[in-house]
């Protein structure tokens, strides 16, 4: 069996409501809610690529709630330390996180000790966007397809290196799905954090890594990495040349990165359908929406069901594939 599953349509598909999406029924919101400013948590340094969008998108959030929205990073193991100070907090809607494929899936598989569990801890509010997870190699390899990149590995087995942000990371385990499905003698150099991988790539140390596209499109723009194939179901936008994985041939290797927006769970489910109808009216405004665009995401704003089932299917695609490799919980 594969080590992923089809989600084509999984953003977008209106299927049953999930048990944990409990109807607001007759339920309505709490007395002047939000009557105080909302606390948005970025589990992440300031500075990076989720905080920019968080800082984005709080004001905008802020004036369709009549309140303020202070983004608030808590950043460690990952986005878990900041993700666990949303589950913990208040079920009153003061309280919201913004997280990504990492502390709120992989990381279920991949980090010791879990303080929470997403379909447990967390209730669901929207997907804002997505990102595509881009395969690079050196110029230095002299491949051009993904095809001349397997042909390459299978020629020398174990010879070739892939990076990564570190152990358990989307890149890693986006390497270890291609490693997986290819068939083919890989071997992962991790590193701490995305930036010194990159640069060891360009310097031609290591031969290939995933990576988020818009940590790589400059390069790739630039002519001093080639991207070779994306990991999410369509093409990039911005990269519209560089075919998917499965459009190469490995319709098995599916990693995509996504940026949501979760709350803690037993937060009233009218304070929910409020705050996800404010973000996806955020997400869709043209502002917003253009500089998602131009940093290569692509803007979602989902309804909370399709959060649900993006976790339910995520979680365990996973945690699958870290059995089936051998990763060790760190």
């Amino acid at each position: 069996m594969p080590h992923t599953m089809p989600r084509r349509g999984l953003l977008t598909a209106a299927l049953a409501m999930p048990a944990l999406i409990r109807p607001a029924g007759a339920q309505g919101l709490p007395a002047g809610y939000p009557n105080r400013p909302l606390r948005l948590v970025v589990p992440f340094a300031a500075g990076g690529s989720g905080d920019i969008v968080m800082r984005l998108v709080a004001p905008r959030l802020g004036e369709r709630l009549g309140r303020s929205v202070v983004v608030e990073n808590r950043d460690g193991a990952g986005g878990v330390v900041g993700i666990d100070a949303v589950a913990k907090a208040a079920p009153d809607g003061y309280t919201i996180g913004f997280g990504t494929t990492g502390p709120l899936a992989t990381s279920v598989s991949t980090q010791a000790n879990m303080p929470y569990h997403p379909l447990r801890d967390l209730a669901p509010v929207t997907i804002l966007a997505t990102v595509s997870e881009l395969l690079v190699v050196s110029p230095k390899l002299g491949v051009n397809t993904l095809a001349e990149l397997l042909q390459l590995a299978r020629d020398r087995p174990g010879r070739l290196n892939f990076g990564s942000s570190g152990p358990g990371a989307l890149p890693h385990l986006a390497g270890e799905m291609l490693k997986t499905q290819a068939k083919i003698d890989i071997t992962h150099v991790p590193y701490r954090g995305v930036a010194p991988a990159v640069n060891d790539v360009l310097a031609g140390q290591i031969e290939m890594m995933f990576a988020d596209l818009p940590v790589l499109l400059s390069h790739v723009r630039a002519g001093t990495l080639r991207g070779l194939a994306v990991s999410s179901p369509q093409r990039a936008p911005l990269l519209p040349e560089v075919p998917t994985m499965a459009e190469s041939g490995l319709p098995g290797v599916e990693a995509e990165n996504w940026y949501a927006i979760v709350a803690p769970a037993r937060t009233p489910p009218a304070v929910l359908d409020l705050l996800q109808q404010k973000f996806s009216e955020v997400a869709a405004t043209p502002e917003v929406a253009a500089q998602l665009v131009a940093q290569g995401m692509r803007p979602v704003g989902s309804d909370r069901a399709t959060l649900a089932r993006l976790l339910e299917s995520e979680i365990p695609k996973w945690t699958e594939l870290v059995k089936a490799v051998g990763i060790a919980a760190g």
